[in-house]
């Protein structure tokens, strides 16, 4: 597509989740850091976008996921912005300050710094919670590895609009 922003594959897949989530009836909301906005802007590529996208939070700082999402200090403090559940909470969070039916949260170190043995560069916890469902939202980590920091911001992209599909 000549006047698309973004690489056809995110263009692609983005279009598929907006026709999918229209045609269930389902709204979304996202929460995201090391994505900075990326996956809502495919979305908002898409013309009819505004039926199915709710709104997204980039919330890039520990203090933005504290205090947009009400992400507890204490789960940054324990386990980091990148884990596991960091990514719940955002992800409850973005559901609890949204009138979406969904809600995907995506946290990462993107690099080229920031990595650490334990989440080297390339590190990206993911998470899906839906409205009115039990139990915890299901998470995901990916190791995409050392691709670049644009590299790991398009997998990582890719990923939460899979995410989204119903």
């Amino acid at each position: 597509m000549s006047d698309a922003l973004l690489p056809s594959d995110i263009h692609e897949l983005a279009a598929k989740v907006v026709e999918e989530n229209r045609a269930a009836g389902r709204t979304i909301a996202l929460a995201e850091s090391c994505t900075g906005g990326l996956v809502c802007a495919a979305l908002t590529e898409i013309p009819g976008s505004s039926s199915v996208l709710d709104r997204g939070f980039i919330t890039y700082s520990n203090e933005a996921k504290m205090e947009q999402l009400d992400v507890s200090q204490d789960i940054i403090e324990t386990f980091g912005a990148v884990s596991i559940a960091c990514v719940w909470a955002m992800a409850q969070g973005a559901l609890a300050n949204s009138q979406a039916d969904v809600a995907v949260s995506i946290s990462g170190v993107a690099g080229p710094g920031g990595g650490t043995p334990n989440k080297p560069v390339g590190t990206v916890v993911f998470a899906r919670a839906l409205r009115g469902a039990e139990g915890e939202p299901e998470g995901e980590l990916k190791s995409f590895g050392d691709l670049g920091r644009a590299g790991i911001r398009r997998q990582a992209t890719l990923c939460a609009l899979e995410l989204l599909l119903p």
